[in-house]
């Protein structure tokens, strides 16, 4: 186990110093993830939520302890077969990272020297067991058994545990050292806080959007509250001096933007909330942000969007990739490629330097982070990765609303008390909301609205309970006046529904 932590810390800092966004564990995870079945990927976003990616890191390395146990005890009896599991490992390792998008011959570095490292420390520390065997053995036959030298076995554990003491400091001093000397991220982040985006200006919100209720959701969402889900294990950290994007496929001319030539184009700036497909009814995984950016209809039509095409491919540089409904990006929508959240430049986890997003349209088939490249093309010619799990291809976002307070299972004071929530219809607008108190009569709710139909909107009002135990129920009606749906569907294939209730007690 020593060895193989001894290992893990020179290709962390192998991949540190080449400026590799991933090392070979990190590359391991990001495979496991690629090759997860929907289902199991959606249960894991519900029961995890943020903590699904420290959860499986945390899995792969206690079973590489566990493995290293073995190959520990492989040692002791046969050398070579110790090393062909070291050598298995290798090759997974060497695996998970030609599945990275773009991997270089520089990447597969760090699995060779931790490959290196491993066979080293565990040759070092097992010949100090075999050396203190040795003079056992050899005591035994001077002395004979009742005579055996007990400072020889002494000698031993001490040369053992003094080797393995010297490599787990080291191991650690090497992992300390690749976390400075690999300064990518930092570097990012400092090029991130240098930026000035002309064009870009700060959040203000419309007038009425604001309810008073305690407890409500802010219908502005700061960045750091924004629901994050994507697949990257460590997020890339591109700077703007080497963002590059491509768009090519089905157009009369390719078009490759730098970050410099996109920043020359004329800004866009919206309130946009943005929803996940994996939220369930009443769920968090949703935010509203003022988003800046430049309209990729424009750029489409620049590019020259040849007959037949109805799709475009979006890739990510971690290699993730979502199809795109080519009609939602040109028909006079918001979408945009996106340069900065809330009037910043966007933060590195939700995509900097530059970002997808399109109104209407859920995150899997629309938000590609870290977007570097877009292929239009046909549906019938392409295949996603979510929807390589089972999800819908199209993915326009349901209308749907939920109720922030009460909670669920709070203690409320009998009589008269106010309630609130959320509601949206992304690219329609919502224009009514309404609630139920334990199945009797839908009651209007007051809504505070904005000017776009892109946003969430809040929605408060005042009922009278009686000291009990009782059930809210929450729907809206959009702008095109169809009312939100009771029947119940899980998020999968393409989004959950039904209305979202809340029990609580007066007393």
């Amino acid at each position: 186990m020593v060895a193989g932590i001894a290992g893990l810390a020179t290709s962390y800092f192998v991949a540190a110093v080449l400026g590799v966004r991933s090392s070979p564990v990190v590359a391991v995870a990001e495979l496991i993830i690629k090759l997860t079945p929907g289902a199991f990927a959606e249960r894991a976003i519900q029961t995890l939520g943020h903590k699904d990616k420290p959860f499986l890191v945390s899995v792969v390395l206690l079973v590489l302890m566990v493995v290293f146990a073995v190959v520990g005890r492989l040692s002791r009896g046969s050398w070579s077969r110790a090393l062909l599991v070291l050598a298995a490992l290798a090759v997974v390792g060497g695996y998970a990272v030609s599945r990275q998008r773009n991997a270089g011959p520089s990447d597969y570095l760090p699995v060779l020297v931790g490959f290196i490292t491993w066979v080293v420390c565990l040759s070092i520390l097992a010949d100090n067991v075999r050396a203190a065997e040795r003079r056992e053995e050899a005591a035994e036959k001077v002395a004979g058994e009742a005579a055996r030298e007990p400072a020889a076995a002494a000698s031993g554990r001490r040369g053992f545990v003094l080797g393995a003491g010297v490599m787990v400091v080291a191991a650690a001093g090497v992992g300390v050292v690749g976390r400075v000397v690999g300064a990518g991220r930092r570097q990012v982040e400092a090029a991130r806080s240098l930026l000035r985006l002309p064009g870009v200006t700060a959040p203000v919100r419309p007038g009425g959007v604001t309810l008073d209720v305690k407890g409500l959701s802010s219908w502005e969402t700061d960045a750091t509250s924004f629901y994050q889900v994507h697949t990257a294990i460590v997020p890339p950290a591109i700077e703007p001096d080497s963002w590059k994007l491509r768009i090519h496929g089905m157009v009369d001319q390719e078009v490759t933007l730098t970050y410099e030539q996109l920043m020359a184009r004329r800004l866009t700036e919206a309130w946009v909330t943005l929803n996940c497909v994996s939220n369930p009814v009443g769920g968090p995984l949703i935010g509203n942000a003022w988003w800046s950016g430049v309209r990729l209809a424009d750029i489409l039509a620049e590019a020259g969007v040849q007959d037949g095409a109805d799709a475009v491919l979006q890739t990510s540089d971690d290699g993730w990739t979502c199809g795109t409904p080519l009609a939602a990006l040109t028909d006079g929508r918001d979408a945009m490629l996106v340069v900065a959240m809330n009037g910043e430049p966007l933060p590195i986890e939700h995509g900097f330097p530059v970002r997808t997003l399109v109104p209407g349209l859920y995150g899997y088939v629309s938000a590609c982070k870290w977007v570097v490249d877009m292929e239009v093309t046909r549906f019938d010619k392409i295949s996603a990765y979510w929807t390589q799990r089972g999800w819908a291809e199209l993915g326009p976002v349901k209308m749907s609303s939920r109720i922030d307070v009460p909670r669920r299972d709070d203690e409320i004071d009998a009589g008269e008390t106010r309630v609130g929530g959320m509601a949206w219809s992304q690219h329609t607008g919502i224009s009514a909301v309404q609630v139920s108190l334990d199945g009797g009569a839908w009651q209007d709710a007051e809504l505070g609205n904005a000017d776009t139909i892109d946003s969430w909107a809040q929605w408060a009002t005042t009922i009278t309970v009686e000291k009990g135990d009782h059930t809210l129920r929450v729907r809206a009606t959009d702008d095109n006046g169809k009312v939100q749906t009771g029947v119940v569907a899980d998020v999968l294939p393409d989004g959950a529904s039904g209305w979202h209730e809340v029990h609580f007690t007066a007393v």
